[in-house]
């Protein structure tokens, strides 16, 4: 049976990387007795892969992960079970049963949405003007900046990786690419920004959360994204 597991990652965990909180997971699931599936072979593992790796220092409500179980109760259980070994920052917060066709996370994923909040003492002087700046520069036709990879650097147009940005009561709210094939991260629209307005981003200037990860239920012309929570679902 597949699972979609949903959590959550706060406070002082959120500097625990990736491949740890991987194999955080592996041990969580034989402290609570879940009886999760592993691999034939040689060396056999645990039947476990992670939609998007999560940067280090951001903290998430979004972050999914995807088991097979030889067997279970119900979801509702098997949450129990695992918030009931978890540590303080990590909290399942949903779980759905897959179609067995169902793709894994990983390869769905294709957006995620963030909110980027100052950090005390990072505030510009001009709070306002600093946001309305921002809303004029992401209404702009292109926006063109050098985007490192691990093949070198070259030239991107940010603006078609960028499918929303707001600010609301402080908080800056967008929805990015995600995934192998496009992938942006919030801190490269900032600094971006800043350089836009001739000025150098401080470092750690926000505090970065992702919210939710998307994946493309269409085609890349025309999107339409959906949690990936609500992909493949057992209807």
């Amino acid at each position: 049976m597949k699972l979609r597991i949903k959590f959550s990652k706060q406070g002082p965990v959120k500097f625990v990387g990736h491949l740890d909180i991987m194999r955080y997971f592996q041990k969580a699931m034989r402290r609570a007795d879940i009886d999760i599936k592993y691999s034939e072979g040689f060396s056999p593992h645990q039947v476990m892969s992670f939609a998007a790796p999560l940067g280090v220092g951001l903290t998430s409500n979004g972050e999914y992960m995807d088991i097979e179980v030889n067997s279970m109760t119900d979801c509702r259980t098997l949450m129990d079970q695992l918030n009931g070994t978890m540590a303080e920052g990590i909290q399942v917060t949903d779980c759905r049963i897959l179609d067995d066709k169902a793709k894994n996370a990983m390869s769905l994923v294709a957006a995620a949405d963030y909110t980027l909040t100052f950090r005390e003492g990072k505030e510009p002087d001009d709070v306002e003007g600093f946001f309305k700046g921002l809303l004029e520069f992401i209404s702009q036709d292109q926006i063109l900046t050098i985007k490192k990879t691990k093949k070198g650097e070259r030239e991107v147009d940010l603006k078609t990786s960028i499918h929303e940005l707001s600010v609301e009561d402080g908080t800056i709210f967008m929805k990015v690419s995600a995934g192998s094939a496009d992938n942006l991260k919030p801190e490269l629209v900032m600094e971006t920004y800043y350089q836009w307005r001739g000025q150098e981003c401080p470092e750690f200037a926000f505090h970065i959360q992702r919210e939710e990860v998307y994946g493309n239920t269409a085609d890349e012309a025309n999107p339409v994204l959906v949690p990936l929570g609500l992909i493949g679902e057992l209807q």
